[in-house]
C-alpha cells in the first residue's frame, strides 16, 4: 500500500536557508567561499534555538570590493537577508569575521527593509552581535583544525584563532582604559552620551568582551537574540524600554531570558517609571 506524502512542510531556518553569492569574488572560487560561510553559519547557530517568527528564506552574501559590510535594506519584498561583505583575496578569517556580525544582524531580526538602525539603542545591538562573531569565529577555529573545508589545511585553524585574539584583547584594552571592567553601571552612566551613538563605536567594542563571556558563560542566552526588535520603535526607545520590550518579546516566543536580565542588571538601567 503506498503511504501518502506528509503534508507538514519542514519550515526554513537561518541555519537551513539557501546560501548564495554575488558581487565581485575576483579569483576567489564560488564554492570555496560558499564553503566557509557554510561553515561559518554553522560555527555560530550550531545548538542555538532559532525562535524568531521573522527568519528569512534565503540569505544572499555580496562581496564588494570597497566600503563596509552591512545588511542590505533592499525594496523589493523578498524573504531574503543580503550580506555585504568587504574581503582580500581567499582572506577567509576576515570573510567569516565579517559575515558572522552580519549573520548576528540577521538573528536579532535586522535584515527586513524597515530595520532601520537607530539611537539609542544600536549601540548594544552592535555590542551583541559583535560578540555573537566572536563566539563564532571560537567555535569556527577549533572545527577547522579537527575538519578543514579544504584538505590538508587544518593549521588554518590556529589563524583564525590568532584573528580572533587579536580583536578581542583589543576590545578588553578599551574595557580597562575606559572603566568598565571596574563598574560597568557606572562606565554606562558617565559615558552615556557618548555611548549610545549608533554603530560599533569604540564603547559598544569595550562592552563586547563581557558579553561574549555571558555567551560562553550561558550559551542558552544566545537564543534571546532572535527576539529582538520584534516591537514598534526597534532600537529607537530609551534603553530601559528596548531592553523591557526584549524581556517581554522573549517571553512570547519562550526564548531564554537571561541576557536582557543579566544587561540590567551590568549597566544598572532602572525600570522606567510610568
Amino acid at each position: 500500500m503506498l503511504k501518502r506524502a506528509s503534508s507538514i512542510a519542514v519550515r526554513t531556518t537561518l541555519l537551513t536557508a539557501p546560501i548564495e553569492l554575488a558581487g565581485d569574488w575576483g579569483n576567489m572560487l564560488p564554492r570555496s567561499a560558499r564553503l566557509v560561510v557554510g561553515r561559518t553559519r554553522q560555527a555560530c547557530l550550531d545548538g542555538v534555538r532559532l525562535l524568531s517568527d521573522r527568519q528569512p528564506a534565503r540569505l544572499r552574501v555580496d562581496q564588494h570590493t570597497s566600503g563596509q559590510p552591512a545588511i542590505w535594506l533592499h525594496r523589493d519584498g523578498s524573504n531574503m537577508a543580503w550580506v555585504i561583505v568587504d574581503i582580500g583575496e581567499r582572506d577567509w578569517s576576515k570573510l567569516a569575521y565579517q559575515f558572522g556580525h552580519e549573520l548576528g544582524h540577521v538573528l536579532a531580526n535586522s535584515w527586513q527593509f524597515d530595520a532601520k538602525p537607530a539611537a539609542p539603542c544600536q549601540w548594544l545591538e552592535e555590542a551583541m552581535v559583535e560578540a555573537f562573531s566572536l563566539r563564532g569565529l571560537g567555535r569556527l577555529a577549533k572545527d577547522w583544525n579537527q575538519d578543514p573545508p579544504f584538505a590538508g589545511d587544518n593549521a588554518f585553524g590556529d589563524a583564525i584563532a590568532e584573528y580572533r585574539e587579536n580583536i578581542v584583547k583589543h576590545y578588553s584594552a578599551l574595557a580597562d582604559n575606559q572603566g568598565l571592567t571596574r563598574d560597568c553601571a557606572r562606565w554606562f552612566a558617565d559615558h552615556r552620551s557618548e555611548i549610545e551613538i549608533p554603530g560599533l563605536n569604540p564603547f559598544a567594542q569595550a562592552m563586547c568582551p563581557t558579553i561574549l563571556a555571558e555567551y560562553e558563560q550561558v550559551p542558552d542566552c544566545v537564543e534571546a537574540l532572535g527576539a529582538l526588535n520584534r516591537w514598534p520603535g526597534r532600537s529607537g526607545i530609551p534603553a530601559s524600554e528596548y531592553l523591557q520590550r526584549w524581556k517581554e518579546s522573549c517571553a512570547e516566543l519562550r526564548a531564554s531570558a537571561q541576557l536582557p536580565l543579566r544587561l540590567v542588571e551590568l549597566l544598572g538601567i532602572l525600570p522606567r517609571t510610568k
